[in-house]
């Protein structure tokens, strides 16, 4: 196996002076090629802001990030925009759908910005709702789709451009029990069954129950990385 993601040294301040915060204190990480890591720790510990770092959403301070071999230092917006296109999917908390499009056309927007063709972008579109279990339900809009379901919309948005990682921000926060079984349960199938690495930052045990690897984060730092 090799990393998809390499980060050495990572530091990140915000502010300055008496009110800097130091988010970020030295990381250096790792994920590996097929990994399903959950990330973890108190409110403040730095989980997104790591994932941020990770996602090419901001820069560190200090240190280097590198995604599938290629630095992040010095890469242009447009270069930085082009890497999460092709090789990092996102499903967040609040789903993040465009209210008024239906869930095919939020899945295959991604596809747009990719320049695929009409053809395929319905085929490759309607094949990954049909793996998050929403066949039939491809012209419904958000609001007429449960959590879960818009969930699992965001869930299917984040495969379709078959990125080589998939970082999710508290995906199941919104969700009850049952709904939350079902979407754990689906993105450890993905990476069961397809390979993709995935990496949660959550405060649910049930989602830390599924992961082959557990990180810890307090202050900045990171306390325990762990293999199940």
């Amino acid at each position: 196996m090799k990393p998809i993601v390499s980060c050495r040294g990572i530091t990140k301040v915000f502010g300055k002076g008496e009110l800097a915060v130091h988010a970020l204190a030295g990381i250096d990480l790792d994920i590996m090629e097929g990994d399903f890591a959950t990330l973890a720790g108190p409110s403040g510990s730095g989980k997104t802001t790591l994932l941020n770092m990770i996602g090419a959403l901001d820069h560190p301070t200090e240190g280097e990030v590198e995604i599938d071999g290629l630095p992040l230092r010095g890469m242009k917006k447009s270069g930085l925009s082009d890497l999460r296109l092709h090789k990092i999917g996102f499903i967040f908390q609040a789903y993040n759908l465009v209210p008024v499009l239906s869930a095919r056309e939020n899945v295959e927007f991604v596809l747009r910005l990719l320049r695929v063709s009409p053809a395929e972008r319905r085929t490759r579109t309607d094949a990954a709702l049909a793996e998050v279990g929403l066949q039939g339900m491809e012209n419904r809009r958000p609001s007429s789709l449960s959590g879960g379901q818009q969930q699992r919309v965001a869930i299917a948005r984040a495969l379709v451009a078959r990125p080589r990682i998939v970082l999710a921000d508290e995906p199941t926060a919104n969700l009850d029990s049952a709904t939350t079984a079902e979407l754990v349960d689906l993105m450890f199938r993905l990476n069961q069954e397809s390979g993709i690495t995935f990496m949660i930052g959550t405060h649910d045990p049930r989602v830390m129950q599924h992961s082959k690897r557990h990180i810890e984060m307090t202050d900045g730092k990171i306390d325990s990385d762990t293999r199940g």
